[in-house]
C-alpha cells in the first residue's frame, strides 16, 4: 500500500473513531436537548398558575368536608384564550393556536378543574407522577400520551404546588404537546446533519489533500534517491520544511561524503595507473641519457621521448581537472544562446594543423541561426573533443562531416568519420573513464577521458550523446542538446 493511501486511511479512521461517538450523542440527544428547552418555561409557567389560583381563590368555609378550589378565573381565562386565532412565525414554523392544556387537583389528587375537559371534575389524579411527587413536596413533571388517545402526541406535564400559608392546598399541572419540539426537530435535524456532512466532507477532502501533499513529498524525495541510484545528475528536490526535508538533506550529505571517498579512491588509483606507463618512459629516456658517449641523434630522440611523455601527463593531468570539475556540478550557473555553427567553425579552426596534417576533408551542414541553450565554453570542449576523436580515427585523405539540425525539442549535432568504427566489445565501455583504444594510424592510446568529458557536458545541458557505426565503415557521434 502506498504510503499517501494509508495516511489517507488513517486520517479517515481517526476522524470516523474521534467523531462518530460526539455525533451520535449529538443526534441522540437533539430530541433531548428540545425537550429540555421546552420543559423550562414551563415551571415557570406552571409556577405563575399556580400563584395566581392562590391568590384569586377562596375556601368555601360552608363546607368542611371538601377542601374544593375555586377556579372561575381559570374558566374565564381559557375560554377567552382557546377562541384565540395566532399567527406567530416562529423561525421556521409558524404557530396558530394555543394548545397548552392546564388541569387543577386538590390536596387528595382529585381533579377540580381541567381547561381540556378530557376528564370529568373528581377524577383521581394522584398517581399521576406529575400531581403525587408536588403533593410530597417534589419537583413533579411526566413525559408521556394518554392511553385513552393512542394518535395524539406526547405530552409534556409540568406541575407546581398551589400554596396558601406555607401549606400545599392542591396542583397545578401546565401539558404541552410535544408538536411543536417534533416540528423544530423537522427543521433542525436536516440542518445539523447537513453540517455534520459538510464538516465530514471537508475533513475528509483535507485528509486526502494531506495524504498528496505528503505523498508528493515522498515521491520527490524517492525520485531523487532513484536518480542518483542510477548515476543522472539532478538537483536536490524542493521538499517543505518539514522532517521529510531535513532526512533528505541529511541523505545528500551522506552521499557527497561517499560519492567523495568512492570519487578519490577511484581517481588516485586510475591516475597512478595512467601515470605509470610515461613515468616509465621518462625515467628510462632519464637514465639512458647519463650515457655520456650516446650519440647526439639517439640523445635527441629520447630528449623527445621525455618532451612526448612530459605533454602527455599535462595533458592527462588538465583533462582530469576538468571533468572533476564538471562532474560536481548539479546544474548550469547561467543559460545562454549559443550559435552552433559559431562553435564548430571555432573548434575546426584551432584543429587545422591536425586536419592538414592527415589531409581531411570537412564538410559541414550547420544554418548560422540554429540556436542551443548552454554554457559556450563547455559545448566548445564537447565539440572539440568529437571532432578531435573523428580525427584520431579518420584514414588520411578522408571525409569528415558535421551536420546539425532541429529534431523536436532538441537540436542535434552529428559528426561522421570513415574510421574503422567501435569494435563491440568496446561499445559498452567508451564512455568510461581512461578507456581508450588505438589510433589506427600510430597505436597508441589517447587518455580516455575525452569521450567521458563529453558525455559530462551534455547530461549538464540536459542532453545526450550517442555513437554509432555506420553500416559499411566510420562512426558517428551524435549530440543532442536542449533548444
Amino acid at each position: 500500500m502506498r504510503l499517501g493511501t494509508a495516511l489517507f486511511l488513517a486520517y479517515v479512521g481517526i476522524f470516523l473513531l474521534c467523531f462518530s461517538y460526539p455525533v451520535a450523542q449529538i443526534a441522540g440527544g437533539l430530541r433531548l436537548a428540545y425537550l429540555q428547552s421546552a420543559e423550562e418555561p414551563l415551571v415557570d409557567e406552571a409556577n405563575l398558575l399556580a400563584a395566581f389560583i392562590a391568590s384569586a381563590s377562596t375556601r368555601d368555609h360552608r363546607d368542611d368536608r371538601d377542601d374544593r378550589l375555586d377556579t372561575p378565573a381559570l374558566e374565564r381565562i381559557f375560554a377567552d384564550v382557546s377562541g384565540r386565532h395566532l399567527s406567530a412565525t416562529i423561525y421556521d414554523t409558524t404557530k396558530t393556536s394555543v394548545d397548552v392544556r392546564v388541569y387543577v387537583t386538590d390536596t387528595k389528587g382529585k381533579l377540580v378543574y381541567d381547561s381540556a375537559k378530557l376528564d370529568p371534575v373528581g377524577s383521581d389524579y394522584s398517581t399521576w407522577r406529575d400531581v403525587h411527587r408536588t403533593l410530597l413536596g417534589e419537583y413533579g413533571a411526566r413525559i408521556g400520551r394518554n392511553p385513552r388517545y393512542p394518535d395524539a402526541p406526547t405530552t409534556l406535564y409540568v406541575a407546581a404546588p398551589i400554596l396558601e400559608g406555607g401549606k400545599i392546598t392542591g396542583v397545578v399541572t401546565v401539558a404541552k404537546p410535544t408538536t411543536a419540539v417534533n416540528a423544530f426537530l423537522d427543521s433542525a435535524r436536516p440542518r445539523v446533519f447537513g453540517l455534520i456532512a459538510t464538516s465530514a466532507g471537508l475533513a475528509v477532502l483535507l485528509s486526502l489533500l494531506a495524504s498528496l501533499w505528503v505523498r508528493q513529498q515522498v515521491g520527490r524525495l524517492t525520485r531523487y534517491a532513484n536518480d542518483v541510484r542510477e548515476g543522472r545528475r539532478v538537483p536536490f528536490p524542493r521538499l517543505a520544511r518539514t522532517e521529510l526535508r531535513t532526512m533528505g538533506q541529511a541523505f545528500e550529505r551522506m552521499r557527497q561524503s561517499l560519492d567523495g571517498q568512492a570519487y578519490i579512491a577511484q581517481y588516485v588509483q586510475t591516475l597512478t595507473h595512467e601515470l605509470k606507463s610515461p613515468l616509465s618512459a621518462i625515467r628510462g629516456a632519464a637514465e639512458i641519457l647519463e650515457d655520456d658517449a650516446m650519440p647526439s641523434d639517439k640523445r635527441a630522440k629520447f630528449l623527445r621521448n621525455i618532451q612526448t611523455e612530459s605533454e602527455r601527463i599535462q595533458n592527462l593531468v588538465d583533462r582530469m581537472l576538468k571533468l572533476s570539475e564538471l562532474e560536481v556540478r548539479r546544474a548550469l550557473p547561467a543559460r545562454e544562446p549559443v550559435a552552433l555553427a559559431t562553435v564548430v567553425r571555432t573548434v575546426l579552426e584551432a584543429a587545422g594543423s591536425a586536419l592538414a596534417a592527415k589531409r581531411l576533408t570537412v564538410e559541414i551542414a550547420i544554418s548560422e541561426e540554429l540556436r542551443v541553450s548552454g554554457d559556450e565554453f563547455l559545448l566548445h570542449l564537447a565539440v572539440s573533443n568529437l571532432v578531435q576523436n573523428a580525427v584520431d580515427f579518420s584514414p588520411s585523405g578522408g571525409v569528415l562531416s558535421l551536420e546539425g539540425r532541429t529534431q523536436g525539442a532538441h537540436v542535434e549535432l552529428t559528426v561522421v568519420d570513415q574510421g574503422p568504427g567501435i569494435p563491440e566489445y568496446a561499445r559498452v565501455r567508451v564512455f568510461e573513464k581512461f578507456f581508450s583504444l588505438q589510433r589506427p594510424d600510430t597505436g597508441k592510446k589517447s587518455t580516455g577521458l575525452g569521450l567521458n568529458l563529453v558525455r559530462e557536458v551534455a547530461v549538464l545541458h540536459g542532453g545526450a550523446v550517442q555513437l554509432d557505426n555506420l553500416p559499411d565503415r566510420g562512426l558517428r557521434a551524435t549530440l543532442r542538446l536542449p533548444t
